[in-house]
């Protein structure tokens, strides 16, 4: 029996969860009936005061009446796509369900464990905003250029490559440029929030620059059979970005997150990350205004790097591509048989209405592809915005070896210029499986295959 069994069958959350668990273990050990587990749950459950003092179902029967009410006795509905996901990023969209401005989710075959709401959730809400189901790095993005520079010069012109990037990005925990980067973003108005208005110069002085965690600047090559948006069917030379709103979007983060978890002190245990601000409150407005500013401040970055690597090769842009997540959107979606604007929170997951383009890729030795949404409405036009964790940032770093990730490497042909250890092709899914999975949301246009790949060097913490 799952955590979302023991959900749906009333057992509160938190200790409650953790005591059924250990009662359905004990009960099974003692050669119990399995047939009648859910029965006996549902007795506990429906009155756990005639329970207390027996000594198979006592803990359980105590903690659930110690256990505070859910904000609603059940959770909304909400589809899973893939098979085999981990146990706890599921209990994590089980509790977002549960919030009473929930009116929608949905799961992508990505999903592992997130700050709230689990990397590849998706939420719909009733006029709020949860800044946690935004997401620590807000508007966090792919972005794909194809250039005309010879495909064989990815291996003839390496050393030219590595320079492009190291020059025209930089790397790390407040990677900065001494001359700041030019890019119109930085004459908007900073002072729709007093953390932007903080921020303004740290933001402009990291403008072009990718951070740390899973953020990457790689050269690869991009195959596509059919043509798109005027691009011939071919094999070419592509730079992909993946990157967000660096140390100002997550300071807007923490900022709004202490805020709503203040406005709802009610809420206990997990549920307090999945705090809201509602649309109509002067908070929930400030926190909207900084949150789309921050997604044209990490649209810049990309522009920047991606203008600037081109120039630096004399290369022209062919085709150019960009989506992104970690993001709440105002949208319209039939619920309950009715449609009405409800509020979208893609927390790792990627926009996948009817047409529209994005990227998803895959680890630093497998594939990434160009996608068409297929506008799902169950997924609320969602897909997965990457392949999924499979390995924790610190179990990679304790169990895994740079010689296997190296030969890894070496067979997918990847140079690797710069990565830690947390970041090899194991600590990942398998990008097919995943892609299989939600063949449904999606349609694959193109490939990109990794040649040449720079991440954040050993050693640096994450940011997303």
């Amino acid at each position: 029996m799952s955590g979302t069994d023991l959900i749906r069958l009333g057992v509160p959350l938190g200790e409650s969860q953790r005591r059924a668990v250990d009662f359905i273990s004990r009960f099974i050990l003692k050669g119990g009936d399995k047939a009648r587990l859910e029965d006996e749950v549902k007795a506990v459950v429906a009155n756990p005061g005639a329970f207390v003092k027996d000594a198979l179902r006592g803990e359980l029967a105590k903690a659930i009446l110690k256990a505070p009410p859910p904000p609603r006795a059940q959770p909304v509905p909400y589809r899973q796509w893939g098979t085999g996901l981990e146990h706890e990023p599921v209990m994590q969209m089980e509790r977002a369900c549960l919030l009473p401005v929930a009116v929608a989710g949905a799961l992508m075959p990505d999903a592992h464990v997130g700050y709230g709401l689990p990397i590849g959730g998706v939420l719909a809400t009733d006029n709020a905003v949860i800044p946690y189901a935004v997401g620590v790095d807000i508007a966090c993005r792919m972005k794909l250029i194809v250039l005309d520079f010879p495909v064989r010069d990815l291996d003839r012109k390496r050393e030219r490559l590595v320079k492009a990037i190291e020059q025209e990005t930089r790397f790390g925990v407040g990677a900065r440029f001494q001359e700041p980067r030019d890019h119109e973003v930085m004459d908007a108005d900073w002072s729709v929030s007093p953390i932007t208005k903080q921020y303004r110069d740290k933001a402009r002085s990291q403008l072009g620059t990718s951070g740390s965690g899973n953020h990457f600047v790689e050269f690869g090559v991009f195959t596509n059979e059919h043509e798109i948006n005027g691009l011939r069917a071919g094999e070419y030379v592509a730079l992909l970005s993946h990157s967000g709103s660096r140390g100002t979007g997550a300071a807007v983060c923490d900022h709004y997150s202490k805020l709503a978890i203040e406005r709802h002190a009610d809420l206990v245990g997990e549920l307090k990350r999945l705090a809201w601000l509602p649309l109509d409150s002067a908070e929930g407005q400030e926190y909207w205004a900084a949150m789309e500013l921050m997604g044209r401040y990490a649209a810049a970055n990309h522009a920047v790097i991606h203008r600037h690597i081109a120039e630096h090769l004399g290369a022209e842009v062919r085709l150019d591509v960009e989506n992104h997540h970690n993001f709440a959107w105002k949208e319209k979606h039939v619920i309950d048989g009715r449609e009405r604007e409800v509020v979208v929170h893609r927390k790792g997951a990627t926009p996948a209405g009817d047409g529209v383009l994005g990227i998803i890729p895959g680890s630093m030795a497998t594939p990434g592809f160009l996608v068409r949404g297929r506008g799902n409405a169950a997924s609320l036009n969602s897909a997965s915005h990457g392949a999924g964790r499979v390995m924790s940032r610190k179990a990679a770093n304790e169990s895994l070896k740079w010689e296997k990730a190296k030969r890894v490497l070496d067979e997918a042909h990847v140079h690797l210029i710069s990565a830690g250890l947390d970041e090899v092709p194991m600590v990942y899914k398998d990008i097919h499986a995943v892609m299989a999975a939600q063949a449904d949301l999606v349609e694959t246009l193109g490939r990109f295959d990794p040649r040449l790949v720079k991440m954040a060097p050993p050693g640096e913490r994450a940011e997303d």
